[in-house]
Order: C-alpha cells, then structure tokens, then sequence
C-alpha cells in the first residue's frame, strides 16, 4: 500500500505531500489541474521513463518520493530527475538502478492508461494470469524442465563434442603424467633444496668458518682459557660462588657447541654434482609452480582434480549412457506435462476471455471482445490477450491498443476477473467517454475491486468520485513570485461539504448549484458515505 506521496518540482507542482489510506483513492479537478502529474508521480516511482520536458519551468530538478508497506515491510522508493544528466534512483536511501527501481516497483504497482509500466501487457504474466484463472498445477512440468536443465549442463560438463572430449583427455594425461613423473609429493621439498643449495654452493667457505670458530674456542689464549682464567680468580670466594658455576656450565655448552661447529663443518664437502642436481630440481618445480599453481601444495591440488576430471571423462561413455536414459524419461514426462498444461489452457482461454468481455459490457465497450489464444510450437508456453475494440475491427494485442481509455478499462476488467496482481493499481483514463448507467458500473466496478487492492483513479464522474474512500481535489492558481506570475498546482483531500462542493462542480461546473448540490448528496448518501 502507498501510505506517503512527496513531489517536487513536476510539471505545475510546485511542493505538494499528500497521505493516502486503504481502498479506492480518487483524483478530482478540472482539466488541466494537473491530476495526471500524480499518475506520472508514482509511475516515475516504479521506474517509469523520465522526461526533462515535465521538471517545472525554472526548477534543477524533479524529486518524487513514495512509502510503502506491505505486510510487515516497509520500503521508501525515491526518483530524481535533474534537467541535465541522467535520472537517479533510491531504495530505502540507497543509490539504485532505473531497472532495480522497476523491478521493485513492479510487484508493488501497476499503471493502467497511457503509461507503458503496466504487467499485463507482458506476455509471461498474461500466461501467469491465464494460469490463475484455470488454476494450472505447474509443478509436474516445472520440475521436469528444471531436471532437464540439470541433465543437459552435466552432459555438456562432459564434453558434448567427442573431438573436444578427446583433446582434453590428451592434454589432462600429459599433465598428469607431467606432475608424476616429477615425483612432487613433499609440498616442502622446495625449502628443503633452497637450504641444500645454499650450503653446496659455499661449502669451503662454510668449512673455513667453521675451522676458524673452533679454533677460537679451543686454541691457547682461546675462548675455553680465558673462561678458565675467570674462574680461577674468583673460585673459593663465597660472593661469586654461583657465577663460578654459571661460567663452568658456560665452559661445558661451548665445547659442547664447538663440537657441533667441527662437525658440520667437516660435512661440508664440496659436490658440484650434487649441486648441479639441486639446480636442476628447483628449476624444474619451478616450471610445475608456473604451469600449476603457486605453490606445491596447489600443484599437487591440481593432479587431484585432473585425476578426478580425467577419470570423469574416461568413464564418458557409461556416464552419458546413464544420463541420456534419465533425458529420455524425464522428456517423457515433461512432453506430457506440458500437453496437460497446454490442454487446461486451452480449455480456460475463452472462458477467461468471455468473463472479462462480460466486464467490458458495463465499462461502455458493449461490442468489445477480449479473446485468449494459446499458440506456439509448444502449445503450453504462448499465451495472448487480445482484444476487438469495435465490431468490423481486427482482434490486436493489449500492448497494440491505442486509445488509453478502452485500454484501461480492459485492464480493469482483467483485474476483476483476477483479483491477484501488485497490491495497488492506478488507473488513467478509465472514465474517458463514459456516462449514465456505464458510469455508475464503472463506479461498481471499482468500489469492488478496492475491497482487494488499493486503487488510485483520475476520473472526471461524480459516480466514481461518490464512491472513493477518499478524495483528492486537484487545483491550480495563478500567484506572483518574484515580480513574474506563475501557475501552481495543489491538492488536498476533502471531506464533509468540500466534498460535497467539489462533487457537486464535477456534475454541473458550479460548487454552488442547489440542485447539484443535492445530487452530490444523493450520490454520497447512496455511496454509504456522510457528507
């Protein structure tokens, strides 16, 4: 339901915020008042084409805000649309595209007139409409169709062509047997040769350093002599008797440490083979690292998902055999599915289309006929509403209609026949050409649907008007801004006598007729609505 309406800056709106509440919502006022810029408002709203042409004479740019709620939900949609540059839209305060904000805007309202964001011109929602009316059981045939989806993407996961099958078995082995045959299974290998090399490419260094260390510690004058020196000046004195201990244990660890020195550094031998070796590896896992992955542990990664992928497509014979019997009966079941569809469509379609040309009798299009034709090669898929405007006319699609009066009103003779559809439904030029009893069927007619869906109407019939949960009158004024005269638009609803005032102008052109004034009562009264 629309709860807020704010505008700014359209056409000869100047500011105007206005609050709506459940049922039928009518816009009154003279011609030229401006009530279509409240239409052209909520069909900015959900995504309609924006047109420069319609920002007010003077203004940056037109503004329109919109809060809805539905169920529990509430969502704000907001349209800006600057004389320069591009139109922006929002959802809930959050930048959005024109298409987001239409397919929002779609499950909250449709426009019925002159404006192209109307769903039932979509053919899948004429489908979907058909659907509602017969009540269609899909789901055999939707889950066919998805379990056939699901068989066809694994068989071309496959390789549906045998060539290209073929090439990537040829290039899956080469890899495989590429990676094996390197004999890569340590993802730390690499760490490991990295510090062999180091210390095969200067082992005479690394043994000079390790003789030189030794000595240090061990030769006359050396490390262990003068350790012994210290401790020779300080034993048998009883403030230093733990230091004494430190240093022998000092002594202890760096003859031990020297050892160590010794011998890694005797192991230190000169191998240019050995190290022509290591080279050799580090370059050649390299190449598997440039080719595989980045790391060892990605490249042997890589081997697990080509054996998998490998094995998958060697087996392609038994697997396809095995998914083409399953295509087989699962097309079996959708070929009959959809001619079940297609034949509950079938049967529906001019029912559907007589309930909606029996609507159309009360709306002054007594000789319109609303045909439904299921064609197609799949007979289930191709649903068209068509509709004869006029005796001696050919049938034309709805989106084909030119006049947006018999437009809106076959959609509003749709809308009553199906009552599922966006919560709320605006209707432009419903009214056009209508009068006497067709105007007190329309008024019917929608008083009706209201009861199910919160309905906005331009409409020039006191009928309709008499009937509405609330009345919006339009205006217009001509005041003086800054020295220079210009024409403002305002609306407002009205209650009590306003509405018996502006009703009574709608049936005679004068608020102040005693006689229309009556009238405006009687319909008001008729209506179940004090005036």
């Amino acid at each position: 339901m629309l709860l807020e309406l704010h505008i700014e800056d359209l056409g000869i709106i100047d500011r105007l915020d206005l609050v709506f509440g459940a049922g039928l919502t009518v816009f009154t006022g003279e011609t030229g008042a401006g009530k279509t810029m409240l239409v052209e408002a909520i069909s900015l709203l959900v995504g309609g084409r924006a047109d420069t042409g319609r920002i007010r004479t003077g203004a940056l740019e037109t503004r329109v805000e919109g809060r809805f709620v539905t169920g529990d939900e509430e969502v704000v949609l907001c349209r800006v649309v600057p004389a320069d540059g591009r139109s922006r839209a929002y959802v809930n305060g959050r930048l959005a595209t024109v298409t987001q904000l239409a397919e929002f805007g779609q499950k909250l309202v449709d426009l019925h007139g002159q404006h192209t964001h109307q769903s039932l011109l979509s053919a899948s929602v004429q489908r979907a409409a058909l659907d509602e009316f017969a009540h269609t059981d899909l789901q055999p045939l939707r889950e066919a169709r998805a379990r056939l989806t699901e068989i066809d993407a694994s068989l071309a996961a496959l390789g549906g062509d045998t060539r290209v099958r073929a090439r990537e078995i040829d290039l899956l082995r080469f890899q495989v047997e590429e990676i094996l045959g390197a004999g890569v299974s340590d993802p730390a290998e690499e760490t490991s040769l990295e510090i062999e090399e180091d210390v095969l490419a200067d082992a005479t260094a690394h043994r000079h350093a390790a003789q030189a260390s030794v000595e240090a510690i061990n030769e006359d004058g050396g490390a262990l002599d003068l350790l012994g020196s210290a401790i020779a000046a300080l034993q048998h004195r009883a403030p230093f008797e733990a230091e004494v201990m430190h240093l022998r244990d000092l002594i202890a660890e760096i003859a031990d440490a020297s050892g160590r020195i010794r011998h890694i550094g005797e192991a230190c031998e000169d191998d240019p083979e050995r190290l022509s070796e290591v080279r050799e590896r580090r370059q050649s896992l390299r190449e598997l690292r440039r080719k595989y992955g980045e790391s060892l542990t990605d490249v042997l990664a890589y081997l697990d998902e080509s054996r998998a992928r490998l094995e998958e497509l060697e087996s392609f014979e038994v697997r396809v055999e095995a998914l083409e019997k399953q295509r087989l009966t699962v097309a079996r079941n959708e070929r009959s599915a959809a001619k079940t569809v297609a034949k509950v469509r079938q049967a529906a379609a001019p029912a559907l289309g007589k309930a909606i040309t029996s609507h159309l009798g009360g709306l002054a299009m007594e000789r319109a006929v609303v045909e439904i034709t299921v064609t197609g090669d799949d007979p289930a898929d191709e649903v068209l509403m068509m509709l004869t405007a006029n005796p001696g006319t050919p049938p034309a699609p709805l989106s084909k209609i030119a006049s947006g009066g018999e437009l809106a009103r076959t959609m509003l003779a749709i809308r009553l026949v199906l009552t599922q559809g966006p919560p709320v439904l605006v209707f432009d030029e419903v009214d056009a050409g209508i009068g006497g009893a067709a105007a007190n069927s329309m008024a019917a007619s929608l008083a009706r649907l209201a009861k199910m869906h919160q309905i906005f109407v331009v409409t020039h019939l006191a009928q309709v008007a008499a009937v509405a949960d609330q009345q919006v009158a339009v205006s217009k004024e001509v005041v003086t801004r800054s020295g220079q005269e210009v024409t403002i638009a305002s609306a407002s609803p009205v209650a009590g006598s306003h509405r018996v005032d502006e009703i009574a102008r709608m049936l005679s052109g004068r608020p102040d007729s005693a006689a229309a004034r009556r009238h405006a009562k009687e319909l008001l009264e008729s209506s179940s609505i004090t005036p």
